[in-house]
Order: C-alpha cells, then structure tokens, then sequence
C-alpha cells in the first residue's frame, strides 16, 4: 500500500517535470528557428534576381539565378572577391595561431602555477577589452602610417592577436584549471620541461577548450571590420571591407549583397559545424567542478 501511495503522490511531480521539460525543448526550438530564419531567408534571397528580390512583399515563388553570385565572383566585370578573401584567412588563422601560442603559457601560469595576485592580472586583461575600439584607432593609424604599415595585412595579423588575447587568457584559464595537478607533476618527475608539458601533457587534455578559444578568436579576427577600414587599402583589404564595396550611390543590389553575405559567412559557419563538438564541451569545460 504504502509503495502505491508513494507512486500516486510522485505522479504530479513527474508530469510536472515533463511539461517542464517539453517546454524548454519547444522554446529551444522556437529559439532555434528564429535565429536560422534570418540566414534562410538571405539564401533564399542570393538566389533571386534584382527585380525579385526588390519586390515588396518578397515573391517566395520566385525564379531562381545564379546572378548574385557570378557578379560577387567578378563575372559581371567587377573585382575579384579572392585577394580579400585570401586576406581574411591569413590575417585570422594567423592571429589565432598567434593567440593560442601566447594564451596557453600565461593560461597555464594563471591556473596551474598561480602567480601572485593572478585575480588581479585576469581583471587587467578583461578591462582592456572595455576599452572602445574607436578610442585607439587614431593612434594606431598615425603608428601605422609612420612606419609604412598601412594597406599591410601583418599589421592586422598583430592588432587582432592584441585584442584576442586577453579573451583567450581569461577563457583558457578556467580551461587549464580542470587539469589534474598531479598528471602535470608526474610529468616533471619523469624530467619533461615546461614546452614538453604544455604541448604533450596539457593541450590533449584541454583539447575542447582550445578549440572553442580557437573558434571564437576566429570569429572575431573575420568579422571585424572597423580597423580593416581605416588602416587597409587595396593590398590588404579584406572580405568584410570587400562586401562594403557593395552599397553604391545606385543603392543596395540585395540579391548581390546577400549572395557575397553568404559566401563571406562560410568559412566561419564551416568552422562551427566542423567543431561543434569540441565547442561545446569547451564551453562547459570549466562550468561544473
């Protein structure tokens, strides 16, 4: 008897959590949709011709071209997007490599072999990012231009390493902090050095964390733009400088603009797919004790 009651009285409960939990699924799923509309409609969009595209309400029934993206490739006579967009991935792999030499040591340093007062230096390196960009970009461009760096994609390669960097301590920090201490000591015991443990003994273990590091620096370096617009001309320019290169005084071509959107978003979508796994076990890596 008393096991049947026990069973009645947690039915409620149970139902409970059910619907709970049904309705966080519904909600991520509403919240899902809304985000992927945007991008689904631009799709569809690249795929229309001007007229089509220009129709107000939009024709879902469209006939679809190729257009958009035969002008984007310079088919239609106008500049090749590939010298841009070959700027954007050496200015981000580049940077990123970079971030990722110099965050695992000093994440390393602020985790495992704590420094004195390491709270204060992780505060230090997020308050530089509350700094507005726009405040130090005269500067750097007189900087630039007296050192004959300007239209120089190096140039960028070094400020977008700068301002990943200290997101890329502060993460790998709580990364790093997972790493059991004692692997790490007998490590040294065996007599392997500080670039013997941070290349075979840590990184594999903080593999996911890196990679969503890696990912997010990633993201970052590509689409910045403002930075890429002063200080880059021609010989350095990038995609998202490129794909301003769009809006004329003849106005906005939308099925051109959403065709060079969605080629210029690839890479970082591919990015994301590719390492989605290792994402989100990196950003939950340093979540739960």
């Amino acid at each position: 008897m008393s096991t049947a009651a026990t069973r009645v009285r947690t039915q409620p409960g149970s139902r409970l959590r059910i619907r709970g939990s049904a309705g966080l699924g519904l909600a991520a799923w509403l919240a899902g949709i809304l985000f992927f509309l945007p991008i689904a409609w631009m799709t569809l969009t690249s795929f229309h011709s001007e007229e089509d595209a220009a129709t107000n309400p939009p024709s879902l029934a469209a006939s679809l071209t190729l257009d958009g993206y035969r002008e984007f490739f310079g088919s239609g006579g106008g500049a090749s997007p590939w010298p841009s967009l070959i700027n954007s991935t050496v200015a981000s792999v580049a940077s990123t490599l970079l971030v990722l030499l110099l965050a695992l040591p000093a994440a390393y340093a602020l985790s495992i072999r704590p420094v004195k007062k390491w709270t204060d230096v992780l505060f230090f390196f997020l308050s530089t990012k509350m700094l507005p960009v726009v405040a130090g970009l005269l500067p750097i461009y007189l900087f630039a231009k007296n050192t004959d760096m300007l239209d120089n994609i190096w140039l960028l390669v070094i400020l977008y390493t700068s301002m990943n960097l200290p997101i890329a301590v502060w993460m790998m920090q709580s990364f790093l902090a997972e790493v059991p201490v004692a692997i790490i000591e007998a490590a040294q015991i065996d007599g392997a050095r500080l670039p013997t443990i941070l290349g075979r003994v840590v990184a594999p273990i903080a593999l996911p964390g890196i990679a969503a590091t890696s990912l997010i620096c990633f993201i970052f370096s590509w689409n910045e733009l403002l930075f890429a617009r002063v200080l880059t001309g021609v010989v350095a320019q990038t995609a998202p400088v490129f794909l301003t290169g769009f809006i004329t005084s003849q106005g906005l071509f939308l099925a051109k603009v959403c065709a060079a959107s969605l080629v210029i978003s690839l890479p970082v979508l591919a990015a994301g797919f590719a390492a989605q796994d290792k994402l989100v076990q990196g950003l939950s890596l340093g979540a739960v004790k």
